[in-house]
Formats: structure tokens, sequence, C-alpha cells
């Protein structure tokens, strides 16, 4: 049984090379950190995974997720 990730001090909303970019934390298939990128370019949300992985993610960090893709949202109608 794999333990659920919790949230990682590196989770959240942050300015990166002039852009918001939001990052959650998550874990994968075995437990090892990792995180789902969320930003807006030109218009749309982008959303990338870890690489070549799964994301499990505890009901938390979907909030948190859900959260950044709200914001993602708004900020791509602008």
């Amino acid at each position: 049984m794999t333990r659920p990730s919790q949230p990682h001090p590196d989770s959240g909303r942050r300015h990166e090379g002039g852009q918001v970019v939001w990052r959650v934390q998550c874990g994968d298939l075995i437990s090892r950190e990792r995180s789902v990128t969320v930003f807006v370019e030109n218009g749309e949300v982008v959303l990338v995974g870890p690489p070549g992985e799964t994301a499990r993610l505890s009901a938390g960090q979907l909030g948190q997720l859900r959260a950044a893709l709200n914001e993602a949202a708004e900020l791509a109608r602008r």
C-alpha cells in the first residue's frame, strides 16, 4: 500500500519567467514526490504532469489543482 502524498512547501502559485505558474505537489505510483504544473500560454491553460508518469493526488492536492485550474482559466480569459 502506498502512502498518500502530503502537501509540499513548494506547492502553490508563483511568478516564474514573467508569468504566473502553479505547482501542485503529488506522488507517483511508487510514492516518489512529483508535481503537476499549470500555466497560461497564448490564452490557453497548459497542464504539465510528471514526465512519463502518473500523478497520484490526495483530496487536498486535488483541491489545490482545482483552484489552480480555476485561477488559470480566469487569467486565460483576460
